[in-house]
């Protein structure tokens, strides 16, 4: 099932190695295929190291934005300079579609064959279901990537890209960015409806509110800021969030026990991990691999002074690289490179473990979505609540917001980019809202940088195809070159 493919097209649909049939035989073998996918979410893509899953896509959203900072010429870098989005070859370029597509495919065969399935209704309910939501989010963080931006309230006729809703051998023909969301949003609300009443295992599994948070996110790049609010609100009441002792403690493999915590990528054990290309590899403080020694992730100076002095996360990052407030039994090796604004947010087990539980979606994001959706619409003072109900657990000396209009928008921006760092937000959000990237006066080297600045109106918003993708489908159609 995992395989590669047939004729390439990036394995967008799977070989005979596993056949369908037999996936699909029994609810028992369609849970081993569902508990795969989640598995998969962590794997090496193409043997490289820095395609490691779900935990590098994060990574490089975030690096293409302005708010993580690089301090050394290492993995990521030609994300980081914006290179690899105009180098259709690159395999930080495909490594996007392929892993995705192949997310894709194998939900195909759960959603298109799986009702015939010997086992309980109810397995097949909760698998299937999660099956759609997969298929959902997956083409939702593509067509994100190598379409143009959806435009609020426009036809949306431009190119998105080919919804497969069937693992066809032959290349497809790319939809548009509208065909693509409405086909996003029926997936989601036939997977809410088949995810009713189902109780996940543990938290790498997805359940009926998880897909209710993808389909606040949609809602809110697609400008419908009334159902986001609704949808968000409606997840986050289920939740709590962390406390601030919690929170300093750092994101570490506890999500399973934390409230705030909604869908994580669990490595369960060190045999399952691949230690060199984990998302803790990359983004803890204290793993002793080559890309922490020596380029430990920064945050933006400016948005770091943007945080209250009383407030929880500002000891997540240390603005001389020392970290003196390193959370009891965390350990730095000398060989740990330091540098100014480095995050101590991700915690890996210890210096040769690099396991991080990867997060996927947690409550206060939906607190944020409710507060800057009904900002969106006019409803200041219910936003300002919103707000407050979630900064107050992380500030004790915050207090409610008095702003109104773009000025209160802005504060729920900032807020969000401090709650959500490194978790592969601001680059979507950049493009979602249509706001140029400005790295100039910060901590961003234009030697390591090379891209400080980039207008809303250039090409590189929208990733070229990869050129695998070209080479094998006939029928695709390359971005803007």
């Amino acid at each position: 099932m995992f395989t590669s493919c047939e004729k390439s097209f990036l394995e967008t649909y799977p070989t005979d190695a596993v056949s369908a049939a037999a996936v699909t035989s029994t609810t028992a073998n369609m849970w081993a295929s569902i508990n795969g996918i989640h598995r998969r979410m962590y794997y090496r893509f193409d043997g490289t190291q820095g395609l490691g899953g779900i935990g590098s896509w994060l990574i490089q959203m975030d690096c293409s934005s302005e708010d993580q900072v690089q301090n050394a010429s290492q993995w990521y870098r030609q994300i980081y300079r914006w290179e690899a989005q105009a180098d259709p070859t690159h395999y930080y370029n495909y490594f996007n579609w392929m892993m995705f597509y192949q997310y894709i495919a194998n939900a195909n065969i759960l959603i298109n064959e799986g009702e015939d399935a010997t086992g309980p209704q109810a397995d097949k309910d909760a698998i299937i279901g999660q099956a759609l939501v997969y298929r959902a989010w997956s083409h939702f963080n593509i067509v994100r990537i190598y379409a143009k931006r959806y435009e609020p309230g426009g036809a949306n006729t431009q190119l998105g890209i080919p919804y497969m809703t069937e693992n066809l051998s032959e290349g497809q023909a790319r939809n548009t960015v509208a065909e693509v969301y409405t086909n996003i949003l029926a997936d989601l609300d036939a997977g809410i409806a088949r995810l009713s009443g189902f109780s996940a295992p543990n938290k790498s599994h997805i359940t009926a509110d998880i897909a209710k948070g993808i389909k606040a996110r949609v809602a809110m790049t697609m400008g419908n800021y009334a159902q986001a609010a609704q949808l968000a609100a409606e997840v986050k009441a289920n939740y709590g969030l962390m406390d601030m002792e919690t929170y300093a403690y750092g994101f570490r493999i506890e999500s399973q026990s934390n409230p705030d915590f909604l869908w994580a990528s669990q490595i369960t054990s060190v045999d399952q991990n691949d230690k060199w290309a984990s998302y803790g590899a990359y983004m803890s403080r204290n793993m002793s691999s080559s890309a922490i020694r020596s380029n430990p992730r920064s945050m933006l100076d400016r948005l770091y002074d943007m945080i209250s002095d009383t407030d929880v996360r500002k000891g997540l990052w240390s603005p001389d690289g020392t970290h003196p407030n390193l959370q009891p039994g965390v350990n730095l090796l000398s060989s740990h490179s330091r540098h100014p604004y480095t995050s101590q947010k991700f915690i890996a087990v210890d210096n040769a473990d690099s396991r991080v539980d990867v997060p996927l979606m947690r409550n206060a994001e939906m607190y944020l979505i409710e507060a800057e959706a009904k900002a969106r619409l006019g409803q200041d003072a219910a936003a300002a609540q919103v707000l407050y109900d979630l900064v107050i657990t992380r500030d004790p000396a915050y207090t409610k917001s008095t702003k109104v209009g773009a000025a209160l928008i802005e504060e729920i921006m900032t807020q969000r980019r401090v709650e959500l760092w490194g978790e592969g937000f601001r680059w979507y959000d950049l493009k979602r809202l249509n706001l140029p990237l400005d790295r100039t006066n910060s901590n961003h080297q234009l030697s390591l940088a090379a891209v400080m600045e980039v207008p809303t109106t250039d090409k590189r918003w929208t990733w070229l195809i990869p050129q695998k993708e070209m080479d094998s489908n006939p029928n695709m159609v390359q971005n803007d070159l």
